[in-house]
């Protein structure tokens, strides 16, 4: 049984060979060896931009041998066990809310399902690369994930908590479709991988940066939030544009207007959202859809954010046009 969507797939079977078929489809070449009896395989994808989540429930021991999918992928065990062997080692993961690094973008992989339930997200190398922060004279070099567990327990539920949200508020919901909210979405999956796994990134303000943080920088990155804010973009796009690195854009936006990049970009849309509601057709238009063109993938927070910078609800701004 397999259904589709604009940004859900959903297929389940008993039948190995149709499992096979369609998981090479997703991930590339693999096989499946399971034991002899009755077998049950589901699985369902949401894509988000540069980031996918998937869900595999294998109802059967299923040893996987595959090639490199090309993307990192973030695992989180929901049930029975499964072991990795990728990168010359192995490693088992059997507790439920185990959260592991599942895939390196060049790496073969094999591993053995038992019985599993397995959360997964991919997300583009491109993309963490670019959240990883290079200078802005160089190209976005890979990032290498260097152990298979988050820095500690904390992150570990920085990590859960991050793929709860997306999870529950985004995928499958008709915001999911806008590029706003997908891109959103996948930089804070990506800015979380970051955070929580061990990796070969840097992490902290150089000298250069403290120094780049100057008013001639804001400037820039100010001018290009506003021509651009209708655009997916994020730090790295606003940082290339000032000609900093992300870490310095942080540093001039919180030294010079006591904020961050992201919460000026929001407050952008939000008055590009305002504007857009006085002017609307209250018969043809909801205030959700206009939110989610601008961003803003939760109905509720929107409307926090826009009653306290307009002392009224949305939906009153649309109806009194």
């Amino acid at each position: 049984m397999r259904a589709d969507t604009l940004t859900t797939t959903v297929f389940e079977t008993t039948d190995v060979d149709a499992a096979q078929d369609f998981l090479s489809g997703v991930y590339g070449p693999l096989r499946l060896s399971v034991p002899a009896g009755r077998h049950h395989v589901r699985f369902t994808r949401h894509v988000l931009g540069a980031a996918q989540l998937h869900r595999i429930t294998a109802r059967t021991t299923v040893d996987v041998d595959g090639t490199p999918f090309g993307m990192l992928g973030f695992g989180r065990m929901a049930g029975g066990s499964v072991t990795c062997r990728t990168g010359g080692r192995e490693r088992t993961y059997d507790r439920a809310g185990e959260i592991f690094v599942a895939a390196q973008p060049d790496q073969p992989y094999r591993a053995t399902l038992g019985d599993a339930d397995l959360e997964l997200a991919f997300l583009d190398p491109e993309l963490v690369a670019q959240v990883a922060d290079p200078a802005p004279s160089r190209a976005a070099r890979p990032v290498r994930f260097t152990g298979g567990r988050p820095v500690s327990t904390e992150a570990a539920s920085w990590w859960s908590n991050t793929y709860n949200y997306v999870r529950d508020h985004l995928v499958g919901g008709p915001v999911a479709s806008e590029p706003l909210v997908s891109g959103n979405a996948a930089r804070l999956l990506a800015a979380t991988a970051l955070s929580a796994f061990p990796h070969d990134g840097l992490d902290e303000p150089t000298a250069t940066d403290h120094h780049d943080a100057q008013p001639a920088t804001l400037r820039r990155a100010v001018a290009f939030i506003e021509d651009n804010a209708f655009r997916d973009i994020g730090p790295r796009d606003i940082a290339t544009a000032a000609r900093v690195t992300i870490r310095s854009l942080q540093l001039t936006f919180r030294r010079h207007l006591d904020t961050t990049p992201l919460a000026y970009l929001r407050r952008v849309r939000l008055a590009r959202a305002h504007r857009e509601l006085l002017t609307a057709d209250p018969a043809a238009t909801t205030v959700g859809e206009v939110a989610a063109r601008w961003g803003f993938d939760n109905h509720s927070r929107f409307t926090a954010h826009y009653r306290a910078a307009y002392g009224l609800a949305p939906s009153a701004t649309l109806r009194h046009r």
